[in-house]
């Protein structure tokens, strides 16, 4: 039996930054000159990133940034002082999505067999996992699995790993949660593909909780296929490393070129291989990588705007939170008028493309 998700829930940080704001603070900590900061203004329009939220944010928002943000000062904060925010932060936000999850699911979190967490933004342990584990009170002997440091498509990793263990055990009911802390790494100087990254990132989890399907709810989303590719000769084209201050994005303009390449004919071909083709897909779950990117994949794809409309909605609304954003988009997807097939797509270092096959059904 496939997997089916039962109920999801997201969550983002209570203060929020406009994009006034975050011109703001782009131009302090990158731009050494005028002609820098009129370019950082520009490259955080094309964003169309309107809002994010900020762990790190202060609670009156009418105060400038510099004072509602007072952890980016006159100096670059060290790696460890970035994880000690994310060990402050990182869980509640993740227990608030769970919570939704379980809630919408109607289940109690004692049942939870299997818990999967994912980050890309943050290393502690004990970490979010025991956090979970200890304030929804699953049971001790929850048997988790952490997919780490794998990039914006790590959500769609752990969906293989529910998938795995839903069809290995039917009892098995997992509860999957992405929580990334992007504002956490916030780049200082100026280096234009990091511009670029400081321009795109925010703050947010997600999660859900899946089983093996029963019958069919009025939202119903069941997991029939997942698959992986590494785009040839990409590997300098993203990556996110560890450095002395925070995690370091490097993304080449030359990314959404490499993506439209290689998208169509891999993913027509892996279809193919799964009894389908893109014609049969009716709803599209891209992840906002950067309206390039998703420009890229559009043309790529022959996919109308209104395809787009649900990865540019949360793109415009929370930014890019790497990999809980995808999970944004299905949960928007699942409470609204969207018809299935359902394919779900995302991009990390490698250069790599992960995709999900859904059935989605509404019976509205």
């Amino acid at each position: 039996m496939p997997l089916t998700i039962r109920g999801m829930g997201t969550a983002v940080p209570e203060q929020q930054v406009n994009q006034s704001d975050s011109m703001a603070l782009a131009e302090f900590v990158s731009a050494d000159s005028p002609e820098r900061a009129a370019l950082v203004r520009r490259i955080q329009r094309r964003t169309q990133v309107q809002n994010r939220g900020s762990v790190l944010l202060g609670d009156d928002s009418s105060e400038p940034i510099s004072q509602r943000l007072p952890f980016y000062g006159a100096k670059s904060p060290t790696t460890a002082a970035r994880m000690n925010e994310f060990d402050h932060h990182a869980s509640a936000l993740a227990i608030n999505a769970c919570r939704l999850a379980l809630e919408e699911a109607e289940l109690a979190a004692d049942v939870i067999t299997h818990l999967v967490t994912v980050c890309c933004t943050g290393f502690k342990a004990p970490g979010v996992d025991l956090a979970l584990i200890d304030q929804l009170e699953l049971d001790p002997g929850v048997q988790r699995t952490h997919v780490g440091f794998m990039g914006c498509h790590g959500a769609l990793n752990g969906l293989r790993v529910a998938r795995a263990f839903a069809e290995a055990d039917a009892n098995a009911v997992v509860l999957l949660c992405s929580v990334e802390l992007c504002s956490l790494h916030l780049h200082y100087g100026w280096d234009p593909e990091k511009v670029v990254a400081n321009a795109l990132f925010a703050d947010g989890a997600a999660a859900l909780v899946a089983s093996q399907a029963l019958a069919q709810s009025k939202e119903s989303l069941t997991l029939k296929a997942s698959g992986s590719t590494v785009i040839p000769n990409t590997s300098s084209l993203m990556h996110w490393q560890v450095g002395d201050h925070g995690f370091a994005m490097g993304l080449s303009p030359q990314v959404p070129e490499a993506i439209a390449g290689a998208l169509q004919p891999w993913l027509s071909s892996w279809l193919r291989d799964h009894g389908s083709d893109l014609t049969e897909i009716r709803s599209w779950a891209l992840h906002p990588g950067g309206p390039r990117i998703l420009q890229a994949c559009a043309d790529a794809l022959a996919l109308k705007h209104e395809h787009l409309a649900e990865s540019r909605s949360v793109l415009e609304a929370h930014g890019n939170m790497s990999s809980a954003t995808v999970l944004f988009i299905l949960e928007r997807m699942r409470h609204k008028a969207c018809s299935g097939p359902c394919l779900a797509l995302a991009f990390g270092p490698g250069l790599c493309a992960e995709v999900a096959l859904f059935d989605l059904c509404n019976k509205n």
